[in-house]
Protein backbone atom coordinates (compact mmCIF):
# COMPACT_ATOMS: atom_id res chain seq x y z
CA UNK A 1 0.00 0.00 0.00
CA UNK A 2 1.34 3.43 -1.22
CA UNK A 3 1.67 6.02 1.56
CA UNK A 4 -1.19 8.56 1.82
CA UNK A 5 2.10 11.44 1.32
CA UNK A 6 4.63 11.26 -0.89
CA UNK A 7 8.03 13.18 -0.48
CA UNK A 8 6.50 15.06 -3.98
CA UNK A 9 4.08 16.42 -2.14
CA UNK A 10 6.51 18.01 0.24
CA UNK A 11 7.27 20.93 -1.41
CA UNK A 12 3.48 22.06 -2.18
CA UNK A 13 2.69 21.68 1.27
CA UNK A 14 5.13 23.51 2.69
CA UNK A 15 4.02 26.41 0.11
CA UNK A 16 0.43 26.18 1.76
CA UNK A 17 1.80 26.10 4.62
CA UNK A 18 3.91 29.44 4.16
CA UNK A 19 1.02 30.55 2.58
CA UNK A 20 -1.36 30.73 5.32
CA UNK A 21 0.88 31.38 8.21
CA UNK A 22 0.84 34.05 9.89
CA UNK A 23 3.20 35.37 12.58
CA UNK A 24 0.98 37.78 13.76
CA UNK A 25 -1.72 35.28 14.37
CA UNK A 26 -2.97 35.14 17.80
CA UNK A 27 -3.28 31.69 19.34
CA UNK A 28 -6.94 32.10 20.59
CA UNK A 29 -7.60 34.11 18.13
CA UNK A 30 -10.97 33.15 16.21
CA UNK A 31 -10.88 31.40 13.38
CA UNK A 32 -7.15 30.36 14.59
CA UNK A 33 -6.27 26.09 13.92
CA UNK A 34 -2.87 25.11 15.36
CA UNK A 35 -0.62 22.60 13.51
CA UNK A 36 2.84 21.19 14.07
CA UNK A 37 5.88 21.95 12.56
CA UNK A 38 9.23 20.12 12.69
CA UNK A 39 12.76 21.42 12.60
CA UNK A 40 16.33 20.60 13.11
CA UNK A 41 18.61 22.30 15.99
CA UNK A 42 21.93 22.12 17.42
CA UNK A 43 21.74 20.94 20.83
CA UNK A 44 24.10 20.62 23.81
CA UNK A 45 23.22 17.27 25.61
CA UNK A 46 24.09 16.76 28.88
CA UNK A 47 25.06 13.34 30.35
CA UNK A 48 26.52 11.37 33.08
CA UNK A 49 30.22 11.12 32.69
CA UNK A 50 32.27 8.39 35.28
CA UNK A 51 35.02 9.37 36.81
CA UNK A 52 37.14 7.39 39.34
CA UNK A 53 38.03 9.79 42.79
CA UNK A 54 41.08 8.36 44.83
CA UNK A 55 40.84 7.62 48.46
CA UNK A 56 43.58 10.40 50.40
CA UNK A 57 45.43 7.80 51.79
CA UNK A 58 47.78 6.57 50.47
CA UNK A 59 49.50 2.80 49.89
CA UNK A 60 52.99 1.36 50.59
CA UNK A 61 54.32 0.11 47.42
CA UNK A 62 55.50 -3.19 48.97
CA UNK A 63 52.56 -5.76 48.81
CA UNK A 64 52.50 -6.11 52.24
CA UNK A 65 50.48 -3.02 53.21
CA UNK A 66 48.30 -3.24 49.53
CA UNK A 67 45.32 -4.61 51.44
CA UNK A 68 45.42 -1.86 53.35
CA UNK A 69 44.84 0.29 50.35
CA UNK A 70 41.18 1.80 49.93
CA UNK A 71 40.17 1.48 46.53
CA UNK A 72 39.00 4.28 43.80
CA UNK A 73 35.72 4.93 44.19
CA UNK A 74 33.04 5.27 41.08
CA UNK A 75 31.94 9.02 41.08
CA UNK A 76 29.39 10.58 38.24
CA UNK A 77 29.73 14.56 37.05
CA UNK A 78 27.46 16.08 34.41
CA UNK A 79 28.78 16.58 31.15
CA UNK A 80 27.91 17.94 27.75
CA UNK A 81 28.35 17.22 24.43
CA UNK A 82 27.15 18.76 20.89
CA UNK A 83 24.25 16.65 18.77
CA UNK A 84 21.61 17.35 16.05
CA UNK A 85 18.29 16.78 16.70
CA UNK A 86 14.70 17.02 15.14
CA UNK A 87 12.43 18.37 16.74
CA UNK A 88 8.77 19.79 16.50
CA UNK A 89 7.07 23.19 17.80
CA UNK A 90 3.44 24.10 17.62
CA UNK A 91 2.29 26.95 14.95
CA UNK A 92 -0.98 28.75 13.94
CA UNK A 93 -2.50 29.01 10.98
CA UNK A 94 -6.06 30.00 10.01
CA UNK A 95 -8.72 27.33 9.95
CA UNK A 96 -9.76 25.91 6.67
CA UNK A 97 -11.89 27.69 4.65
CA UNK A 98 -10.69 31.13 5.92
CA UNK A 99 -7.70 33.55 5.12
CA UNK A 100 -5.35 35.90 7.23
CA UNK A 101 -6.68 39.38 6.43
CA UNK A 102 -5.61 42.15 9.03
CA UNK A 103 -3.64 39.61 11.48
CA UNK A 104 -7.34 38.21 11.70
CA UNK A 105 -8.57 34.53 9.98
CA UNK A 106 -11.93 35.89 7.69
CA UNK A 107 -13.82 33.42 5.56
CA UNK A 108 -13.19 32.84 2.37
CA UNK A 109 -15.61 32.45 -0.28
CA UNK A 110 -14.92 30.45 -3.56
CA UNK A 111 -16.72 32.57 -5.73
CA UNK A 112 -16.92 36.47 -4.63
CA UNK A 113 -20.34 37.31 -2.90
CA UNK A 114 -20.77 40.15 -5.74
CA UNK A 115 -24.43 41.45 -3.85
CA UNK A 116 -23.40 40.16 -0.36
CA UNK A 117 -20.96 38.98 2.24
CA UNK A 118 -18.89 36.23 2.84
CA UNK A 119 -20.42 34.67 6.35
CA UNK A 120 -19.03 31.24 6.38
CA UNK A 121 -16.81 29.44 3.72
CA UNK A 122 -18.16 29.18 0.71
CA UNK A 123 -21.58 30.62 2.17
CA UNK A 124 -22.70 34.55 0.77
CA UNK A 125 -25.09 36.68 2.80
CA UNK A 126 -26.97 38.19 0.08
CA UNK A 127 -28.32 42.33 -0.13
CA UNK A 128 -32.33 42.07 -0.33
CA UNK A 129 -33.02 41.85 -3.92
CA UNK A 130 -30.32 39.50 -4.76
CA UNK A 131 -30.31 35.59 -4.76
CA UNK A 132 -27.30 33.02 -5.78
CA UNK A 133 -24.74 31.15 -4.70
CA UNK A 134 -22.72 34.34 -5.20
CA UNK A 135 -25.65 36.97 -4.80
CA UNK A 136 -25.11 38.11 -8.30
CA UNK A 137 -28.92 37.58 -9.60
CA UNK A 138 -31.74 39.74 -9.37
CA UNK A 139 -34.12 36.76 -10.93
CA UNK A 140 -37.65 36.92 -9.29
CA UNK A 141 -37.92 33.36 -7.82
CA UNK A 142 -39.41 31.96 -11.04
CA UNK A 143 -36.76 32.79 -12.99
CA UNK A 144 -33.47 32.35 -14.22
CA UNK A 145 -30.52 32.90 -15.97
CA UNK A 146 -28.28 35.78 -17.32
CA UNK A 147 -30.59 38.10 -18.02
CA UNK A 148 -33.13 36.18 -16.22
CA UNK A 149 -35.38 35.75 -18.99
CA UNK A 150 -35.74 31.57 -18.85
CA UNK A 151 -38.76 30.81 -16.68
CA UNK A 152 -39.10 27.36 -14.52
CA UNK A 153 -42.24 25.67 -14.05
CA UNK A 154 -41.37 24.69 -9.77
CA UNK A 155 -44.81 23.61 -8.65
CA UNK A 156 -45.92 24.20 -4.92
CA UNK A 157 -44.42 27.27 -4.36
CA UNK A 158 -40.91 25.89 -5.20
CA UNK A 159 -38.11 28.30 -5.79
CA UNK A 160 -36.08 28.51 -9.11
CA UNK A 161 -32.54 28.80 -8.53
CA UNK A 162 -30.95 31.55 -10.59
CA UNK A 163 -28.11 29.82 -12.39
CA UNK A 164 -29.43 26.45 -13.41
CA UNK A 165 -33.14 26.94 -13.29
CA UNK A 166 -33.49 23.72 -10.99
CA UNK A 167 -36.33 23.77 -8.18
CA UNK A 168 -35.43 24.24 -4.59
CA UNK A 169 -38.43 23.00 -3.09
CA UNK A 170 -40.02 23.63 -0.08
CA UNK A 171 -40.56 21.62 3.10
CA UNK A 172 -43.09 18.61 1.97
CA UNK A 173 -42.12 18.44 -1.61
CA UNK A 174 -39.55 16.60 -3.61
CA UNK A 175 -38.58 16.06 -7.03
CA UNK A 176 -37.65 17.36 -9.91
CA UNK A 177 -40.21 19.88 -10.28
CA UNK A 178 -41.50 20.04 -6.85
CA UNK A 179 -44.62 18.10 -7.83
CA UNK A 180 -44.28 15.25 -5.39
CA UNK A 181 -45.47 15.11 -1.97
CA UNK A 182 -43.10 13.67 0.86
CA UNK A 183 -44.28 9.90 0.91
CA UNK A 184 -45.92 8.78 4.38
CA UNK A 185 -43.75 8.58 7.09
CA UNK A 186 -41.63 11.91 6.24
CA UNK A 187 -41.60 15.46 6.12
CA UNK A 188 -39.35 18.65 5.84
CA UNK A 189 -37.03 19.53 3.42
CA UNK A 190 -36.35 16.85 0.84
CA UNK A 191 -38.25 14.62 3.07
CA UNK A 192 -35.52 13.79 4.68
CA UNK A 193 -36.94 13.36 8.37
CA UNK A 194 -39.05 10.40 9.83
CA UNK A 195 -42.69 11.36 11.41
CA UNK A 196 -42.60 10.57 14.98
CA UNK A 197 -46.09 9.95 15.20
CA UNK A 198 -48.21 7.04 17.30
CA UNK A 199 -50.82 4.99 17.38
CA UNK A 200 -50.88 4.65 13.72
CA UNK A 201 -51.10 8.63 13.03
CA UNK A 202 -50.21 10.80 10.07
CA UNK A 203 -47.93 13.54 10.03
CA UNK A 204 -48.14 16.86 7.78
CA UNK A 205 -45.62 16.63 5.19
CA UNK A 206 -44.47 20.24 5.93
CA UNK A 207 -43.14 20.44 9.37
CA UNK A 208 -44.38 17.08 10.86
CA UNK A 209 -47.38 17.73 13.39
CA UNK A 210 -49.28 14.01 14.12
CA UNK A 211 -52.50 14.03 13.02
CA UNK A 212 -54.43 11.99 15.69
CA UNK A 213 -56.60 9.30 15.05
CA UNK A 214 -60.20 9.46 17.17
CA UNK A 215 -59.41 8.76 20.55
CA UNK A 216 -56.14 9.48 20.84
CA UNK A 217 -54.16 12.95 21.45
CA UNK A 218 -51.11 14.45 22.54
CA UNK A 219 -47.86 15.80 20.77
CA UNK A 220 -47.35 12.30 19.12
CA UNK A 221 -50.88 11.01 19.58
CA UNK A 222 -49.21 9.04 22.58
CA UNK A 223 -52.65 9.62 24.82
CA UNK A 224 -55.33 7.59 24.84
CA UNK A 225 -58.74 9.69 25.29
CA UNK A 226 -61.07 8.91 28.15
CA UNK A 227 -64.20 7.81 26.73
CA UNK A 228 -67.21 10.21 28.00
CA UNK A 229 -70.28 8.01 26.14
CA UNK A 230 -70.32 5.10 23.57
CA UNK A 231 -68.56 5.69 20.34
CA UNK A 232 -67.32 9.05 21.93
CA UNK A 233 -64.24 9.86 23.32
CA UNK A 234 -63.46 13.43 25.27
CA UNK A 235 -60.41 13.97 24.55
CA UNK A 236 -58.75 17.60 26.14
CA UNK A 237 -56.50 19.83 24.14
CA UNK A 238 -52.86 18.83 24.66
CA UNK A 239 -49.95 21.08 23.62
CA UNK A 240 -49.04 20.25 20.59
CA UNK A 241 -45.11 21.34 20.43
CA UNK A 242 -42.87 18.23 19.94
CA UNK A 243 -39.28 17.67 21.22
CA UNK A 244 -40.24 19.44 24.74
CA UNK A 245 -41.02 22.30 23.45
CA UNK A 246 -43.72 24.73 25.48
CA UNK A 247 -46.75 26.11 24.52
CA UNK A 248 -47.29 30.20 24.96
CA UNK A 249 -51.00 29.94 26.11
CA UNK A 250 -51.66 33.72 24.61
CA UNK A 251 -50.22 33.19 21.04
CA UNK A 252 -50.20 29.65 21.21
CA UNK A 253 -46.47 29.18 19.21
CA UNK A 254 -44.37 26.62 20.29
CA UNK A 255 -40.83 27.46 22.75
CA UNK A 256 -38.23 24.80 21.06
CA UNK A 257 -35.15 23.47 23.42
CA UNK A 258 -31.98 23.24 22.37
CA UNK A 259 -31.57 21.30 19.29
CA UNK A 260 -35.26 21.63 17.40
CA UNK A 261 -36.59 24.67 15.64
CA UNK A 262 -39.95 24.96 13.30
CA UNK A 263 -43.40 25.75 14.01
CA UNK A 264 -44.06 22.42 16.15
CA UNK A 265 -40.38 21.72 17.19
CA UNK A 266 -40.39 19.61 14.84
CA UNK A 267 -37.24 19.98 13.06
CA UNK A 268 -33.56 19.74 13.96
CA UNK A 269 -30.84 22.66 13.85
CA UNK A 270 -29.70 22.43 10.37
CA UNK A 271 -25.71 21.72 10.27
CA UNK A 272 -23.89 24.67 11.83
CA UNK A 273 -26.34 25.75 14.09
CA UNK A 274 -27.68 24.78 18.11
CA UNK A 275 -29.47 25.72 21.16
CA UNK A 276 -33.19 27.16 21.38
CA UNK A 277 -34.58 27.60 18.59
CA UNK A 278 -31.46 26.42 16.72
CA UNK A 279 -30.21 30.61 16.49
CA UNK A 280 -26.92 29.81 17.28
CA UNK A 281 -23.78 29.17 15.13
CA UNK A 282 -21.43 26.54 15.76
CA UNK A 283 -18.14 27.04 15.98
CA UNK A 284 -16.37 23.64 15.28
CA UNK A 285 -13.57 24.18 12.73
CA UNK A 286 -11.77 21.07 10.67
CA UNK A 287 -14.90 19.39 9.82
CA UNK A 288 -16.00 18.71 13.29
CA UNK A 289 -19.92 18.59 13.89
CA UNK A 290 -21.52 20.62 16.62
CA UNK A 291 -23.70 19.26 19.33
CA UNK A 292 -27.28 20.37 18.29
CA UNK A 293 -28.44 21.11 21.88
CA UNK A 294 -25.32 22.43 23.80
CA UNK A 295 -23.07 23.57 20.44
CA UNK A 296 -20.16 21.08 21.46
CA UNK A 297 -17.97 19.81 19.09
CA UNK A 298 -17.34 16.43 17.64
CA UNK A 299 -13.97 16.28 16.29
CA UNK A 300 -13.67 14.75 13.07
CA UNK A 301 -10.56 12.10 12.43
CA UNK A 302 -7.23 14.19 12.94
CA UNK A 303 -8.11 16.82 15.46
CA UNK A 304 -9.09 17.85 18.90
CA UNK A 305 -9.57 20.09 21.61
CA UNK A 306 -12.35 23.21 22.07
CA UNK A 307 -13.39 24.02 18.80
CA UNK A 308 -11.42 21.19 16.75
CA UNK A 309 -8.96 23.81 16.51
CA UNK A 310 -5.72 21.87 17.39
CA UNK A 311 -4.51 19.10 14.72
CA UNK A 312 -3.37 15.63 16.35
CA UNK A 313 0.06 15.83 18.07
CA UNK A 314 3.15 14.27 16.13
CA UNK A 315 3.10 10.46 17.21
CA UNK A 316 -0.87 10.33 17.23
CA UNK A 317 -4.43 10.19 14.33
CA UNK A 318 -7.30 9.52 14.31
CA UNK A 319 -10.68 10.04 16.42
CA UNK A 320 -9.39 12.07 19.29
CA UNK A 321 -6.15 11.78 18.21
CA UNK A 322 -6.16 8.69 20.54
CA UNK A 323 -3.97 6.36 17.86
CA UNK A 324 -0.52 5.71 18.15
CA UNK A 325 1.42 5.92 14.46
CA UNK A 326 3.57 2.74 13.40
CA UNK A 327 6.38 3.92 11.20
CA UNK A 328 9.42 3.00 10.68
CA UNK A 329 11.48 5.36 8.39
CA UNK A 330 9.26 8.14 8.67
CA UNK A 331 9.09 12.21 8.82
CA UNK A 332 5.61 11.53 10.60
CA UNK A 333 2.68 9.92 9.97
CA UNK A 334 -0.81 11.64 8.40
CA UNK A 335 -2.81 12.75 11.59
CA UNK A 336 -6.23 11.84 9.69
CA UNK A 337 -5.83 8.56 9.65
CA UNK A 338 -1.78 7.29 10.55
CA UNK A 339 -0.70 6.99 6.89
CA UNK A 340 3.03 6.98 7.14
CA UNK A 341 5.01 10.16 5.27
CA UNK A 342 8.08 8.02 4.06
CA UNK A 343 11.01 9.41 4.33
CA UNK A 344 12.96 9.82 0.68
CA UNK A 345 14.18 6.29 -0.18
CA UNK A 346 11.30 4.41 1.69
CA UNK A 347 8.45 2.80 0.49
CA UNK A 348 5.40 0.79 1.90
CA UNK A 349 2.54 1.44 4.43
CA UNK A 350 4.87 1.62 7.24
CA UNK A 351 8.12 2.66 5.47
CA UNK A 352 10.21 -0.23 6.36
CA UNK A 353 10.54 -0.88 2.03
CA UNK A 354 13.63 0.46 0.93
CA UNK A 355 13.42 1.69 -2.46
CA UNK A 356 16.60 0.26 -3.40
CA UNK A 357 18.50 -2.96 -2.56
CA UNK A 358 20.94 -2.63 0.56
CA UNK A 359 23.83 -2.14 -1.35
CA UNK A 360 22.61 0.48 -3.70
CA UNK A 361 21.37 4.20 -3.19
CA UNK A 362 20.50 7.46 -5.41
CA UNK A 363 17.64 8.75 -7.50
CA UNK A 364 17.68 5.85 -10.34
CA UNK A 365 19.43 3.04 -7.17
CA UNK A 366 22.58 3.24 -9.45
CA UNK A 367 25.23 4.35 -7.06
CA UNK A 368 27.35 1.74 -4.67
CA UNK A 369 27.18 1.94 -1.20
CA UNK A 370 30.44 2.54 0.29
CA UNK A 371 30.06 1.51 3.67
CA UNK A 372 31.92 -1.60 5.43
CA UNK A 373 29.59 -4.34 5.26
CA UNK A 374 30.89 -6.03 8.07
CA UNK A 375 29.81 -3.19 10.87
CA UNK A 376 27.14 -1.30 9.16
CA UNK A 377 23.70 -1.61 9.94
CA UNK A 378 21.75 0.16 7.14
CA UNK A 379 22.96 2.22 3.86
CA UNK A 380 20.42 5.26 3.54
CA UNK A 381 19.06 4.22 0.03
CA UNK A 382 18.84 8.06 -0.69
CA UNK A 383 21.79 9.59 0.54
CA UNK A 384 24.25 6.61 0.75
CA UNK A 385 24.91 7.38 4.56
CA UNK A 386 26.19 4.73 6.59
CA UNK A 387 24.58 3.91 9.85
CA UNK A 388 27.34 2.02 11.96
CA UNK A 389 26.57 -0.62 14.52
CA UNK A 390 27.65 -0.09 17.91
CA UNK A 391 30.79 0.37 18.53
CA UNK A 392 31.93 1.45 15.21
CA UNK A 393 32.24 5.07 13.49
CA UNK A 394 33.81 6.75 10.38
CA UNK A 395 31.80 7.52 7.34
CA UNK A 396 32.04 4.06 6.05
CA UNK A 397 31.67 2.59 9.28
CA UNK A 398 35.36 1.18 9.25
CA UNK A 399 36.93 2.72 12.70
CA UNK A 400 36.80 1.45 16.13
CA UNK A 401 35.33 3.58 18.67
CA UNK A 402 38.62 5.70 20.61
CA UNK A 403 39.75 4.74 23.94
CA UNK A 404 37.00 5.54 26.81
CA UNK A 405 33.51 5.53 24.53
CA UNK A 406 31.28 2.56 23.36
CA UNK A 407 27.86 2.24 21.85
CA UNK A 408 26.04 3.85 19.08
CA UNK A 409 27.95 6.69 17.69
CA UNK A 410 30.99 5.97 20.20
CA UNK A 411 29.13 8.67 21.88
CA UNK A 412 28.82 6.43 25.58
CA UNK A 413 31.59 6.99 28.06
CA UNK A 414 33.36 4.23 29.77
CA UNK A 415 35.26 3.54 32.37
CA UNK A 416 37.68 1.10 33.41
CA UNK A 417 40.59 1.21 36.26
CA UNK A 418 44.00 -0.03 36.77
CA UNK A 419 44.47 -0.54 32.66
CA UNK A 420 40.94 -2.43 32.05
CA UNK A 421 39.88 -1.90 28.39
CA UNK A 422 36.42 -1.17 27.35
CA UNK A 423 34.39 -3.29 25.34
CA UNK A 424 33.46 -0.68 22.07
CA UNK A 425 29.84 -2.29 22.18
CA UNK A 426 28.71 -3.12 25.44
CA UNK A 427 31.19 -0.81 27.38
CA UNK A 428 31.49 -3.98 29.52
CA UNK A 429 35.03 -3.67 31.28
CA UNK A 430 37.87 -5.96 30.40
CA UNK A 431 40.01 -6.10 33.52
CA UNK A 432 43.80 -6.82 33.50
CA UNK A 433 45.78 -9.01 35.52
CA UNK A 434 44.83 -8.45 39.50
CA UNK A 435 41.81 -6.66 39.34
CA UNK A 436 37.87 -7.03 39.27
CA UNK A 437 34.73 -5.22 39.63
CA UNK A 438 32.84 -3.80 36.96
CA UNK A 439 35.19 -1.17 36.66
CA UNK A 440 37.94 -3.31 37.34
CA UNK A 441 38.51 -1.32 40.96
CA UNK A 442 38.82 -3.99 43.33
CA UNK A 443 41.90 -6.27 43.71
CA UNK A 444 41.40 -10.00 43.07
CA UNK A 445 40.22 -11.84 46.51
CA UNK A 446 42.64 -13.08 49.19
CA UNK A 447 44.90 -16.17 47.26
CA UNK A 448 43.55 -15.58 44.01
CA UNK A 449 45.63 -14.03 41.01
CA UNK A 450 45.97 -13.07 37.67
CA UNK A 451 43.41 -12.41 34.23
CA UNK A 452 40.34 -12.89 35.75
CA UNK A 453 41.40 -13.82 39.43
CA UNK A 454 41.53 -17.67 37.92
CA UNK A 455 44.51 -18.89 39.26
CA UNK A 456 45.78 -19.41 43.09
CA UNK A 457 48.64 -18.43 45.00
CA UNK A 458 51.05 -20.96 46.09
CA UNK A 459 52.77 -19.33 48.94
CA UNK A 460 53.59 -21.28 52.52
CA UNK A 461 54.94 -18.35 54.83
CA UNK A 462 53.85 -15.14 53.58
CA UNK A 463 52.09 -12.05 54.02
CA UNK A 464 50.49 -11.65 51.24
CA UNK A 465 50.26 -12.85 47.44
CA UNK A 466 50.58 -10.48 44.56
CA UNK A 467 47.19 -10.30 42.82
CA UNK A 468 48.56 -9.86 38.85
CA UNK A 469 51.18 -12.37 39.02
CA UNK A 470 50.84 -14.42 42.25
CA UNK A 471 54.44 -13.13 43.81
CA UNK A 472 54.57 -14.25 47.07
CA UNK A 473 55.44 -11.62 49.97
CA UNK A 474 57.13 -14.00 52.43
CA UNK A 475 57.40 -12.86 56.63
CA UNK A 476 60.37 -11.75 58.05
CA UNK A 477 63.08 -14.60 58.20
CA UNK A 478 61.85 -16.46 54.96
CA UNK A 479 63.63 -16.43 51.81
CA UNK A 480 61.89 -15.01 48.07
CA UNK A 481 59.60 -17.93 46.26
CA UNK A 482 57.26 -19.93 47.57
CA UNK A 483 58.52 -18.80 51.32
CA UNK A 484 59.38 -22.40 52.38
CA UNK A 485 62.98 -21.76 52.74
CA UNK A 486 64.36 -19.89 55.45
CA UNK A 487 67.16 -17.18 55.02
CA UNK A 488 70.53 -18.32 54.77
CA UNK A 489 73.20 -18.04 57.62
CA UNK A 490 73.98 -14.45 58.33
CA UNK A 491 71.12 -12.95 57.08
CA UNK A 492 67.35 -12.18 58.57
CA UNK A 493 65.02 -9.39 57.92
CA UNK A 494 62.38 -8.98 54.62
CA UNK A 495 63.69 -10.71 51.86
CA UNK A 496 66.72 -11.89 53.40
CA UNK A 497 68.02 -8.88 52.27
CA UNK A 498 69.65 -7.45 56.06
CA UNK A 499 72.99 -9.23 57.14
CA UNK A 500 73.49 -10.36 60.76
CA UNK A 501 75.86 -8.22 62.89
CA UNK A 502 76.60 -11.10 65.87
CA UNK A 503 80.11 -10.80 66.83
CA UNK A 504 82.17 -13.83 68.42
CA UNK A 505 80.39 -16.86 67.10
CA UNK A 506 77.24 -15.82 68.06
CA UNK A 507 73.85 -16.78 65.99
CA UNK A 508 70.93 -14.04 64.76
CA UNK A 509 67.38 -14.69 64.85
CA UNK A 510 66.30 -14.75 61.02
CA UNK A 511 63.41 -13.18 61.56
CA UNK A 512 64.36 -10.01 64.22
CA UNK A 513 68.00 -10.47 63.86
CA UNK A 514 68.28 -10.67 67.73
CA UNK A 515 72.16 -12.05 68.68
CA UNK A 516 72.19 -15.30 70.45
CA UNK A 517 75.75 -14.90 72.25
CA UNK A 518 78.20 -17.89 72.53
CA UNK A 519 79.65 -18.59 76.43
CA UNK A 520 81.84 -15.98 77.84
CA UNK A 521 80.45 -13.38 75.46
CA UNK A 522 77.55 -10.58 76.17
CA UNK A 523 76.33 -7.10 74.47
CA UNK A 524 73.87 -6.21 71.28
CA UNK A 525 76.19 -8.08 69.43
CA UNK A 526 78.12 -10.23 71.90
CA UNK A 527 81.27 -7.89 71.30
CA UNK A 528 81.79 -7.81 75.19
CA UNK A 529 83.90 -10.61 76.95
CA UNK A 530 83.32 -11.68 80.79
CA UNK A 531 85.25 -10.24 83.74
CA UNK A 532 85.93 -13.28 86.07
CA UNK A 533 87.06 -12.52 89.65
CA UNK A 534 88.55 -15.59 91.80
CA UNK A 535 90.28 -16.61 95.41
CA UNK A 536 91.42 -19.47 96.66
CA UNK A 537 89.58 -21.73 99.01
CA UNK A 538 92.37 -23.32 101.40
CA UNK A 539 91.60 -26.69 102.92
CA UNK A 540 93.01 -28.14 106.47
CA UNK A 541 93.69 -31.71 104.91
CA UNK A 542 96.25 -31.67 101.95
CA UNK A 543 94.43 -34.63 100.71
CA UNK A 544 90.89 -32.49 100.20
CA UNK A 545 89.73 -31.02 97.01
CA UNK A 546 90.54 -27.12 96.52
CA UNK A 547 87.68 -24.94 95.26
CA UNK A 548 88.00 -21.44 94.09
CA UNK A 549 84.83 -19.08 94.32
CA UNK A 550 84.04 -17.43 90.66
CA UNK A 551 82.32 -13.89 89.97
CA UNK A 552 81.03 -13.34 86.80
CA UNK A 553 80.91 -9.60 85.37
CA UNK A 554 78.73 -8.23 84.17
CA UNK A 555 76.07 -10.03 86.56
CA UNK A 556 78.27 -10.45 89.32
CA UNK A 557 76.97 -13.87 90.06
CA UNK A 558 79.11 -15.95 92.28
CA UNK A 559 79.50 -19.30 92.79
CA UNK A 560 81.93 -22.14 93.60
CA UNK A 561 83.75 -24.97 91.25
CA UNK A 562 86.27 -27.01 91.98
CA UNK A 563 89.75 -25.89 91.23
CA UNK A 564 90.44 -28.47 88.42
CA UNK A 565 86.90 -27.90 86.47
CA UNK A 566 88.02 -24.66 85.95
CA UNK A 567 91.77 -25.60 84.88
Amino acid sequence: MMPLWMPSMIPGLLWLVNLQTGASLKANGPNVCSYWESYTTAVKESYAHPYSQTAPDTCDSTWSHFKTCTPPKIMYRTAYRHGVKIDYRKRHRCCQGYYESNDECVPHCSRECVHGRCEAPDQCQCEPGWRGKDCSSACEPHLWGPKCNNSCNCQNNGVCDPVWGSCICPPGYKDSFCEKPCDPGTYGMNCLLDCRCMNNASCEPQNGTCICPEGFTGPYCEIRCKEAQPSKYQCPEFCPCQSGGICNQSSGDCSCPPGWMGPMCSIPCPPGHFGPGCKQKCRCHNGGQCDPENGQCYCSLGYMGEGCLEECPIGKYGKDCKETCDCANAVRCYHVDGACLCEAGFLGATCEERMCADTRYGLQCHMPCQCDAQHTKTCHPMTGECTCNMGWAGLTCNETCPHGYYGTNCQEPCLCLNGGSCDSETGQCRCAPGFTGNHCSQFCPDEKFGDGCSQTCKCINHLACSPVDGTCVCKEGWQKGDCSVPCPKGSWGFNCNRTCECANGASCSPVTGHCSCASGWYGEKCELPCKVLFRWLHSSCPHQTRYIQIYSAPTAVSGTVPLEQYQ
